[in-house]
């Protein structure tokens, strides 16, 4: 599992010309789910990820998780995030987790993270959706269940 993380002061996503999540300040995030992961994995990628303290405390230190600072989560479906460009310049997406079992773990994801942080918007799994944000710091993490899983 890959989570492409911003810290945000903005941040929307749009499906045929229609916002269907947005958010003020908080993080949006890019989720690519491979053929590997499962609900115990995603269960240690959302600890970490809302345990995050990378917003900014009154010394300009980042101590400040996400409840801390009030701000909402954008989770966006992204099985881009599994492209493998080893070979030629076509990348393959082999290790992208079927789109059953994919958005199925998807749909815990937003759930198990809606316990924490009620405001969690979403993408639609499987659209074509624009994103756009306003990319705070900037400030961008990649969290990789390789390494924080094993």
């Amino acid at each position: 599992m890959r989570f492409v993380i911003q810290r945000v002061k903005h941040a929307e996503v749009k499906a045929e010309d229609r916002v269907i999540g947005e958010i003020g300040q908080g993080l949006l995030v890019l989720l690519g789910i491979s053929s590997e992961d499962n609900e115990e994995i995603a269960d240690k990628m959302i600890k970490k990820l809302v345990g995050l303290r990378i917003f900014e405390d009154e010394n300009g230190k980042t101590n400040l998780d996400l409840n801390a600072v009030g701000g909402n989560l954008l989770i966006v479906s992204q099985f881009t995030l599994y492209a493998d460009c080893r070979k030629g310049n076509r990348p393959s997406f082999v290790h992208a987790g079927a789109p059953d079992m994919a958005n199925a773990l998807y749909e815990y994801i937003l759930r198990e993270c809606r316990k924490t942080i009620p405001d969690t918007q979403c993408g639609e799994f499987g659209a074509c959706m624009e994103v756009s944000l306003i990319n705070d710091g900037p400030f961008t993490i990649l969290l990789d269940s390789n390494e924080i899983c094993h």
